[in-house]
């Protein structure tokens, strides 16, 4: 009975030090391609598996059970991975939860549902988001107006808007490409899509598409921006009732006075703005900060601010990275200005020098939103016709972690947050 009882301490010895857990090292050192880890994160959750989400651990490093599968997938996608015994694993998340350490294991339970607004038409190199979701190998399904005026939102639990305007000033685009046939076409295409959706405006038509999406994040939806999707989105939500266009952008005049008209409690983010007249200036509004900027390339960085894991496990897990200071990279709207964003909204980048915030976050209802300034994080200045950036040649960028930290965010266990 004796020797029974030691054979079985001696198995249950043997079977924690030699089970198994895969850990995707997300640090500067060890890991080759962090864009890859997160598409094999996507692809584990997929199938019906848990990971836990290490933040402030060696950048937000990926803990996944051991399987030949995953194995397999990590070396045919050039994903940089350890196998550690249970001992170890056990080990590590000791560490974690330490009171000392600010640290925190979050489970991720179900690959989200991922939706992409964007027009028929546009190139995945277009925008920043698309690119990363292909060569990250995250699956996603566009959507674009009429999707989203027939509630089709309802069925996703993650959209990125595309570098959309919201307010129906084409972009104001109007200066420099009014003779181009390329926003010819897509102004009659916009014009006839307004009508045939029952709407006598571009501005109508995308007001109505902008509520739809606040719905949407009110009812506990995730929302991610970039460039100019984030100001035009809250500009146009702040105009409603209100006609901001010039004649050349819906054929009549705007209303006058329109600026004292302007609503700031219907916003996400922005307050106290002042909008730009001009049709045109290649500009929405005051809260952009790319002609305020004297910023020269090789010194325009952002910071990344540091919360605290286990009271504030949101904004830690939308900031994880393998550096703190990140390359800044211009857009249409590339940063905001500080004093006009509510002050209920985080900034959770910020370029010092020029007192600009790159990268906020709020939550609006039951639902969260996350505004990232900028066209492309490895290609400075993106202009109409560059060609596509190539992820290839930048796997590790810490600039497209962020909205792949964003992706991932809707798969996080809920938990209470802290106060």
């Amino acid at each position: 009975m004796k020797k029974n009882i030691l054979l079985l301490i001696f198995l249950c010895v043997c079977i924690n030090s030699y089970a198994s857990y895969i850990l995707i090292p997300m640090d500067a050192d060890s890991q080759k391609n962090h864009l890859k880890a997160y598409g094999i994160t996507y692809w584990t959750l997929n199938k019906q598996l848990k990971v836990k989400w290490l933040l402030n651990y060696r950048g937000g490093s990926f803990l996944l059970p051991d399987t030949d599968d995953i194995q397999r997938e990590c070396k045919i996608r050039g994903v940089s991975f350890e196998v550690i015994s249970n001992s170890k694993t056990e080990s590590i998340l000791q560490e974690i939860s330490s009171p000392s350490k600010n640290m925190d294991a979050v489970v991720l339970e179900k690959a989200p549902k991922i939706a992409v607004y964007t027009p028929d038409g546009k190139q995945p190199w277009d925008d920043a988001v698309t690119m990363v979701l292909k060569y990250a190998e995250i699956p996603y399904e566009t959507i674009y107006d009429e999707e989203v005026l027939n509630d089709g939102l309802l069925a996703f639990d993650w959209l990125h808007l595309h570098h959309e305007d919201f307010t129906g000033q084409y972009g104001k685009f109007y200066t420099q490409y009014r003779a181009a046939s390329w926003y010819i076409e897509e102004k009659k295409t916009a014009e006839s899509r307004a009508r045939r959706f029952g709407y006598a405006k571009v501005s109508e038509e995308k007001l109505a598409v902008a509520l739809k999406i606040r719905n949407y994040v009110v009812g506990g939806g995730f929302m991610f921006a970039m460039c100019s999707a984030t100001d035009s989105f809250d500009i146009a939500l702040s105009a409603e009732g209100v006609d901001i266009c010039e004649p050349m952008f819906d054929g009549d005049g705007s209303d006058a006075g329109y600026q004292n008209k302007i609503d700031y409690n219907k916003t996400f983010a922005f307050t106290d703005f002042t909008l730009e007249r001009s049709p045109l200036v290649y500009e929405f509004s005051s809260i952009d900060m790319t002609s305020k900027r004297r910023i020269p390339k090789t010194s325009d960085y952002f910071t990344l601010m540091e919360y605290s894991a286990k009271w504030d496990p949101i904004p830690t897990m939308l900031c994880q990275n393998h550096t703190a200071l990140v390359k800044g990279f211009m857009g249409q709207t590339t940063a905001f200005k500080r004093d006009e964003i509510k002050t209920n909204v985080l900034v959770m980048g910020e370029t010092k020098v020029n007192g600009e915030a790159k990268y906020i976050h709020g939550i609006k209802g039951k639902g969260f939103f996350t505004f990232y300034g900028g066209h492309d994080p490895e290609d400075y200045q993106h202009r109409v016709g560059d060609a596509k950036t190539e992820l290839d040649l930048h796997p590790t960028s810490p600039g497209y972690r962020l909205i792949l930290n964003n992706v991932l965010f809707p798969a996080a266990k809920k938990k209470k947050q802290k106060t």
